[in-house]
């Protein structure tokens, strides 16, 4: 698959252990070493700060895509390739999705999920057909992928879909995972009728 842009998806602030920032600038080195644009909500603070930096270290390209309100909270990073200013969260999601390739979660909080949750909501919809992974840090991502097939077990989910993204603790094969195409089989009928009686 020609991958050429991937989205992070990430915290705002850098988590309590240093291998989440770690595992961030990694990620971001990766990017940069590769040519792979890096597309990402645009602060400078938190996993987002690191990546971004790093993927510039590296002589990559940055997008940063930013709503206005965000602007003073979440320190809009400045001094990246491209810096796009939204109106909207949903602008935001919507914009950084057309952006990207593939999509990667690091560690973060509701917002991370929230973009995470969205992107795969899409990909079950058949809206896109883009790899997804998680960088799963110190198995942050494992109660996530629990839920995942637990959702699976009790019918809620095709459990064709139990697990739609690539998960990995190395940023590296979690990109050449992204490079071999979708990680999500998209079931042409995914909502099943009740049996009528």
């Amino acid at each position: 698959m020609d991958v050429r842009s991937i989205c992070v998806f990430c915290g705002s602030r850098p988590g309590n252990r240093p291998e989440y920032a770690e595992a961030a600038e990694q990620l971001g080195t990766e990017l940069g070493r590769r040519g792979i644009t890096l597309v990402y909500g645009g602060a400078s603070v938190g996993l987002m700060g690191t990546v971004a930096s790093a993927a510039l270290a590296a002589g990559g390209k940055v997008v940063g895509v930013l709503p206005q309100f965000l602007g003073k909270r979440e320190l809009a990073y400045l001094g990246l390739t491209e810096f796009i200013r939204v109106d909207s969260m949903h602008e935001r999601k919507a914009l950084m999705a057309a952006r990207s390739d593939a999509f990667i979660a690091l560690p973060g909080g509701f917002g991370t999920l929230d973009e995470l949750f969205e992107i795969t909501t899409w990909a079950q919809l058949g809206l896109h057909g883009k790899p997804m992974g998680l960088l799963d840090t110190r198995g942050f991502f494992q109660p996530l992928v629990a839920l995942a097939r637990h959702m699976a077990q009790e019918g809620f989910v095709p459990e064709e879909q139990a697990l739609p993204f690539a998960v990995s603790t190395s940023p590296s094969e979690l990109v050449d995972r992204m490079m071999a195409g979708p990680t999500l089989k998209v079931t042409e009928k995914w909502l099943k009728r009740p049996e009528q009686t």
